[in-house]
């Protein structure tokens, strides 16, 4: 079950499947995906200016639900590139901050959830990793991608070949993740982070989410990447918040921005 609710310019999508650690079937990646477009619509009305994504119970979310899958006539490309692919890409360009927070189990597809979202704290008791050697697949939603990226051929190959899992602490220490936090703070944390992100310059924070994801994926240069800052900051300096938050400064005062 996926659940979505908007409050104080937040949305807040919940993964709420805990007897199956929150495992996602076809139709669970529709309503997840469903979720973002909703929740991307009342982004543009400018009544969502920050999203949380969470899991309930003692897993964030185990991957794939394969508790009715047949392998003779199971079409993994299907469920891969038809579906989680999509999402992935849906979550990544969503039009306003992403957070998530994650405890326990992050495998397969639940893994790439978080790699979809912009910042990603998690529970010291938070498992990441590739178990698919006991199931004779391999790591998939990104994860070769991330892993090689983020932690080097070697440890990336090591935890595929061995299916040994990350803590939540060593997969921050590693660059995986933003920070890594006491399970019973988590939840808490994360959503006084987003409240204060949503009334934020949103604005300015797509514009650097936008920046990121280019540098990233098109390898810029020192010079190139500060070509397109300085384009980015010359049309935010036509906006009503870049004025608001000058003239705050100017004041002496808490800016008040309008997203």
């Amino acid at each position: 079950m996926i659940s979505l609710s908007i409050s104080n310019n937040v949305a807040e999508v919940v993964l709420d499947a805990p007897d199956k650690l929150n495992s996602l079937d076809e139709q669970a990646l529709a309503d997840l995906a469903q979720a973002y477009d909703d929740a991307a619509a009342a982004a543009s009305r400018g009544e969502v200016r920050a999203l949380l994504l969470r899991g309930e119970g003692r897993a964030f979310c185990a991957g794939r639900d394969i508790s009715n899958v047949s392998p003779e006539s199971d079409d993994a490309a299907a469920y891969l590139g038809g579906l989680v692919q999509p999402l992935l890409r849906k979550m990544s360009s969503f039009p306003a901050p992403t957070f998530a927070a994650a405890q326990g189990a992050c495998l397969g597809v639940g893994l790439g959830l978080l790699l979809a979202t912009d910042v990603v704290y998690v529970a010291d008791n938070a498992k990441f990793g590739s178990p698919f050697a006991k199931l004779g697949a391999t790591l998939d939603s990104g994860g070769h991608w991330y892993f090689t990226e983020r932690l080097g051929m070697h440890r990336t190959l090591d935890l595929i070949y061995t299916a040994e899992l990350m803590t939540g602490a060593e997969a921050v220490a590693r660059g995986m993740f933003s920070r890594a936090l006491p399970a019973e703070q988590l939840l808490e944390t994360t959503r006084g982070i987003v409240a204060n992100v949503a009334v934020g310059a949103t604005g300015a924070f797509n514009a650097s989410k936008d920046l990121v994801a280019h540098i990233r994926d098109q390898r810029l240069g020192l010079w190139e990447a500060m070509e397109e800052e300085n384009a980015e900051q010359a049309r935010l300096c036509k906006t009503e918040d870049y004025a608001e938050g000058f003239k705050a400064f100017q004041e002496k005062r808490a800016p008040q921005f309008k997203g």
